[in-house]
């Protein structure tokens, strides 16, 4: 199937989304003229497979990604056999990434692996000879493959690696299709992955085109203050979850975030962050500065944009103004 040819923004579907809306939630996302939906699996949320059913049942031709699905918290086979089975319902509109999982979350499930790097290179490895009808016979330090094969393979569908740091660059380029962008990711950090990626996957020998969706924090509002403010503080708890990261890193901000967090948390960092780290970090503002700041993540070289409005509650609202003042000036 040819690609669609779409507009590059999508929405991020939060996890809080209550399991009622979601059908109508999709709906309105495709009607109003974006691209993609992104499903979030936060774990003990909102299921991220079903909740992808639930989109590409309730929609007509929109893309719908799975991002993403954690490495250790499902068997590869169960994973590969979820996706195919989405993927052959809904051919060309589904893709998936794989994840480390959120450390708090697989020690809580006794399933932190003792190499998360190692479990994501089996887990993806199986993935994709599952997909591509392979019978597969492995014995990996993480999980076992005793002769398993998919009846019904899907063979082709994209594998995305859903992570931040260099090594899991290295192996999306290495081993997927391309790399899922978390949430703080300004454009100078965007470029840094494009770049690497690209580097990668021709060390590997691997052309054709980088997929690099990313997710962006969004606030967006005629009312400018108080859209800065929603997204100061998000952007604040999320530093405090991930810490010091290369996203921030490439900014060289992080031995300053690292003090900020050590004296009070995401409370120290709401107040004392510059203005200037919510200019990287987040898409907030009036309608025209955020379209300005989502064309430059595409110009730095993200696929996509998968916005997540915040407050969860004015999404609808943010979802119109986008629509109609936003969509129109992406190029």
């Amino acid at each position: 199937m040819a690609e669609r040819v779409t507009n590059p923004v999508g929405v991020f579907l939060h996890g809080t989304t209550p399991a009622g809306e979601i059908a109508e939630m999709c709906r309105l996302i495709e009607d109003l003229g974006y691209g993609e939906i992104w499903i979030a699996e936060d774990c003990y949320m909102l299921a991220g497979f079903a909740t992808s059913a639930i989109a590409l049942q309730a929609t007509r031709d929109i893309r719908v990604g799975l991002g993403c699905v954690a490495s250790v918290t499902r068997h590869p086979a169960i994973t590969a056999m979820e996706a195919a089975t989405l993927a052959n319902a809904f051919p060309g509109r589904f893709t998936m990434s794989i994840g480390h999982g959120p450390d708090a979350w697989t020690k809580q499930m006794g399933v932190y692996p003792g190499s998360i790097m190692g479990a994501m290179r089996e887990c993806i490895g199986s993935l994709r000879q599952l997909f591509e009808g392979e019978t597969v016979e492995a014995e990996g330090k993480h999980f076992t493959l005793d002769k398993i094969g998919l009846l019904n393979p899907c063979k082709g569908l994209p594998i995305l690696v859903a992570a931040v740091g260099p090594k899991s660059i290295a192996l999306a380029g290495e081993m997927a299709d391309g790399l899922v962008v978390s949430v703080l990711a300004g454009p100078k950090y965007v470029a840094h992955g494009h770049e690497r990626l690209s580097e990668e996957m021709a060390k590997a020998g691997r052309t054709g085109k980088v997929h690099l969706p990313v997710y962006a924090i969004t606030s967006i509002s005629r009312d400018r203050k108080a859209a800065r403010a929603a997204a100061r503080a998000t952007v604040a708890f999320y530093l405090e979850i991930m810490g010091e990261t290369l996203m921030t890193g490439v900014y060289d901000v992080n031995e300053e975030l690292g003090e900020m967090l050590a004296r009070g948390g995401a409370a120290t960092v709401e107040k004392e962050m510059p203005d200037e780290w919510l200019d990287w970090l987040a898409i907030c503002g009036e309608p025209d500065e955020c379209a300005e700041k989502i064309q430059a993540l595409l110009d730095a070289g993200a696929s996509s944009i998968g916005l997540s409005f915040i407050p969860a509650e004015t999404t609808r609202d943010q979802l119109q103004l986008t629509a109609s003042e936003i969509l129109p000036k992406i190029t």
